[in-house]
């Protein structure tokens, strides 16, 4: 059986993981920041193979402590960094906050580095990881400017998924994913796809990963994108 560790699996594209994998037959470590409806119903149907764990990755205490959480289970498959904000409003040149700007950098791009490093001595060999990122993040794609908070860290995030890359060569695999607009509480109901459809797309880009894709940004639809 193999096992995938989630953050931020209370609610939209994680729990959306969450239900897929566990249909699928995997087991599933959900990391969540507060208690969800979403994640108790997955519960109730699935009791053997669902794990909750608490976890705010803007607390690097909590962080810190995830080794400790993890020692019992057995080794990971996968670790999908989902977690991530937009941030407040206060994100154009005339209007920004800089102490939301550095929250969001904190939770977008410095977190998922800092949970990899956490749970690095407890992945499979080979183990896969991918990281939800942002063609707002794209240099290449920005036409339009604004959402600084949200387009710098999500282009951190790419840079740190490429470093990482290049770090755990032949040991680990490292995709960059960015989801599509999706109907999500951040994407909001005029968003061009549902939920399931992101997840299964970038599911299936996840399970035919191999080295050679290791630091490749794709979409959820297995297009490569623009650094």
């Amino acid at each position: 059986m193999q096992t995938v560790l989630i953050t931020g699996a209370g609610r939209g594209l994680g729990l959306e993981f969450v239900r897929q994998y566990l249909a699928d037959g995997w087991r599933v470590i959900a990391a969540r920041r507060a208690p969800s409806q979403g994640l108790d119903e997955c519960q109730h149907r699935y009791p053997e193979l669902l794990q909750q764990l608490v976890l705010d990755v803007s607390e690097p205490a909590q962080i810190d402590r995830l080794p400790a959480l993890l020692d019992t289970c057995g080794g990971i498959d996968l670790l999908i960094n989902n977690a991530g904000i937009y941030g407040g409003i206060h994100q154009q040149l005339s209007d920004l906050d800089p102490a939301e700007f550095l929250h969001v950098m904190a939770v977008n791009a410095l977190a998922p580095l800092r949970v990899t490093q956490a749970v690095l001595t407890h992945l499979h060999p080979g183990a896969a990881i991918a990281h939800v990122t942002s063609l707002m993040g794209s240099m290449a794609d920005n036409g339009s400017g604004g959402d600084y908070a949200y387009r710098a860290s999500k282009a951190a995030l790419n840079a740190v998924g490429k470093s990482m890359a290049v770090d755990l060569a032949e040991r680990h695999p490292v995709v960059l994913l960015h989801p599509g607009w999706v109907q999500t509480d951040m994407g909001g109901p005029a968003a061009l796809i549902d939920a399931s459809t992101s997840v299964s797309g970038m599911r299936a880009v996840i399970a035919r990963l191999h080295h050679g894709d290791s630091g490749r940004f794709f979409r959820y639809d297995g297009t490569e994108l623009p650094w």
